[in-house]
Order: structure tokens, then C-alpha cells, then sequence
């Protein structure tokens, strides 16, 4: 249950922009047919949808190696970045109405919408109230405070939540990973200095340190990301840490050495594939955690002004003059903690995978 949830998640964060859009997918003018949508498309869509549509491929690819896909994925990640960055280049001045208002003025003759037909900062400007609607036939989950419509938001907010959730673990991963793995093969006064290293960034309150950065440096996805992964690397040390002090006395890593090998081929082709189980536990409540900071904080009215967050959503949920609207905190309210619950879920099941013992413990 717990897969099927973050894959629907997963699904809307790559899609969303084909799901939920005021830009029709195709529609004819008298210009002749053409795709606002598309064109409407900014570098970090195509970068996702193209990565995704690469994914797929080499997963297909059975014959290849693991770590060919890899390799193959990350090097056409980057040049796909790379050309999407110099040659998409959106409209930057977007007016959601001139669609609505040239069908109503058969100046188009007609229009493929998609399955939401609104976009997460389409206010609804040349209609008179479209502020707090309560959920209908027209908006399914009801609009925002603003005048937008939730369930397009809920949608985009997918793509948030993810990439905090991952660029910040995939960071603390990093890491820890390499910190850890430093102290438990060496040892010694190696393994001294990194104990105290990881007794300091302990002792670091991320909330607070993320409310100050807010504070001098404005609201920036990227340094959130930044901020919870340099933070959150110390629980992947330890178990890092744990692990290399006990392979390090394994034969084949003794054999390893014996045999000249250099010390990354030891640590990161010997070593690692044999203790990082440990970290991708971890790291699934690591994710979990991280969207939760993240809600939090857009909660606080601390996080993202115009991209749409699952936190940002709760808080308007207070309405203007403290009305609370119910739709406002339902749908983002469940949202979050379907995730972060789904995420525990994960977590729980490949604990118990990597440790018969103890699932047999909890089926007594």
C-alpha cells in the first residue's frame, strides 16, 4: 500500500503539468491548430518528463548492468539539463483568461483541455468571486483563498514534496555515507574527530536554522534542500559507521587489501554494496522527515510564495479573519500524512526484509 501511495504521487509530481493546466493541450484558431500547452512547458518539466521517459527505458533493458544504467542515466540526465536550460525558453508573461474568454468569443472554434483544466496560479481575475469555493462539479476539492483551484494545486504540490523529500536525503546520503564509511575503516583518531563531528551537527536544530536562512535569505526551495541535508546526514554516518567496523575485518575485505587494491575500490565496490542496507532503511524515513519539515515550515508561512506546497495550503485553511474552510485542511492535511505514513511503511518493510529475526520476533 505504501508503494502504490508514493507511486501515485510519484505519477502526479512527473505529470502534473499535462494533468492539471489552464493552457489547452491542442486548440484551433484562426492562426490554425496549435499547442499553448507545450509551449507553456518550462525547462525543469521537460527535464522530468524526459528523465522519466529515460527511466522507463533502462529499466526495460535487462541486459544491461546496474551500474550501466546508472552511468547511462546520469549522463543523459545531464545533457538533456543542459539543452533544456539554453533552448526552452517559456512565456514569461502568462494570462490564463484569454483562453476562456476566446472560446467564449468563438474566436476559437474549439479546445482539448486536460483532465483538470486550471492551473495552480489561476486566480480567476476576470470573474467576480471565485475566493473559497467550497468543492463542486466545476472544482472538485473547492478553490483557495486566492481564487485557485485546490485540486490543481494538490496535483502540482506532488512535485514539491518530492523533490525536497529526495534531493535533501539523496544530500545526507551522500554524506553520511562517506563520513561514515571514513570513520569505520580507519578507526582510530579518524573515527575520534568524526564522532565529534557528528555530536555537533546533532546538536544543530533544523527548524530553527531553517527559519533563520528564511529569515536573511528569503524563501528558496534550493537552500531548504541544501539546509536539510547538511543537517540530516548524521544518522547515515553512524549506521555507516557501524557497518564498515564490521566488515573491516571480513576476509574479503582483508583480501582486498592484500591484493593492492586503492582504497575507493576497497571502501565504495567492497565495502559499501555490503553495509549500505542499513542506509536505504534509513533514508525512507529520512524522505518522510523531510517532507514533514518542509509542510511544516510552509505551514508557518515560512515556505514557498507562488509554487503550490501541501503546508501553505493548511495554513490558508484558517481562511481570512480565522473562517476555517474544511476542504482547505482535509485533502492536504490526508496528503501529508498518507506520504509520511507510506514512507514508514516502506521503511518498516525493508527492516524487516534485511532482519528475519526480527520479524519472526513480532509474529510471536
Amino acid at each position: 500500500m505504501g508503494l502504490a501511495w508514493i507511486g501515485l504521487v510519484a505519477f502526479f509530481a512527473i505529470f502534473g503539468p499535462l494533468l492539471a493546466s489552464s493552457h489547452p493541450i491542442l486548440w484551433k484558431t484562426a492562426d490554425g491548430v496549435s499547442s499553448p500547452m507545450l509551449r507553456h512547458l518550462t525547462a525543469a518539466d521537460v527535464i522530468i518528463l524526459a528523465m522519466a521517459l529515460v527511466a522507463a527505458i533502462l529499466l526495460c533493458l535487462r541486459s544491461l548492468h546496474f551500474g550501466k544504467r546508472i552511468l547511462i542515466f546520469a549522463g543523459v540526465g545531464v545533457v538533456i539539463s543542459i539543452l533544456s536550460l539554453i533552448l526552452i525558453k517559456p512565456p514569461q508573461a502568462i494570462v490564463y483568461s484569454q483562453y476562456r474568454e476566446a472560446l467564449a468569443a468563438e474566436e476559437a472554434q474549439w479546445a482539448v483541455m486536460t483532465i483538470v483544466p486550471y492551473s495552480p496560479t489561476d486566480r480567476f481575475r476576470e470573474m467576480e468571486e471565485t475566493r473559497f469555493l467550497s468543492p463542486s462539479g466545476k472544482h472538485w476539492m473547492g478553490t483557495t483563498g486566492d481564487g485557485e483551484d485546490l485540486c490543481s494545486r494538490m496535483i502540482h504540490a506532488c512535485r514539491i514534496a518530492l523533490a525536497v523529500g529526495f534531493l535533501s536525503t539523496g544530500i545526507a546520503i551522500c554524506i553520511g555515507v562517506i563520513i561514515g564509511g571514513l570513520m569505520g575503516y580507519f578507526s582510530g583518531w579518524v573515527d575520534l574527530l568524526g564522532m565529534r563531528l557528528v555530536e555537533v551537527f546533532s546538536a544543530i536544530p533544523t527548524i530553527f536554522l531553517l527559519i533563520t536562512f528564511v529569515a536573511f535569505y528569503g524563501r528558496n526551495l534550493y537552500l531548504m534542500m541544501i539546509i536539510l541535508g547538511l543537517t540530516g546526514w548524521v544518522g547515515y554516518a553512524v549506521f555507516t559507521r557501524a557497518e564498515f567496523l564490521k566488515l573491516r575485518e571480513q576476509d574479503f575485505v582483508q583480501a582486498a587489501i592484500a591484493c593492492g587494491l586503492p582504497l575507493r575500490s576497497v571502501l565504495f565496490k567492497h565495502m559499501l554494496p555490503n553495509g549500505v542496507t542499513p542506509v536505504l532503511v534509513s533514508a525512507s524515513f529520512g524522505v518522510a522527515g523531510a517532507i514533514l519539515t518542509e509542510s511544516t515550515l510552509s505551514f508557518l508561512g515560512l515556505g514557498l510564495v507562488e509554487e503550490p506546497s501541501w503546508g501553505q495550503m493548511l495554513n490558508q485553511a484558517r481562511g481570512q479573519g480565522g473562517v476555517f474552510t474544511w476542504w482547505m485542511a482535509i485533502y492536504p492535511g490526508f496528503a501529508i500524512f498518507f506520504t509520511v505514513f507510506a514512507y514508514n511503511l516502506v521503511g518498516e518493510a525493508l527492516r524487516d526484509a534485511i532482519d528475519p529475526q526480527l520479524k519472526k520476533a513480532a509474529q510471536l
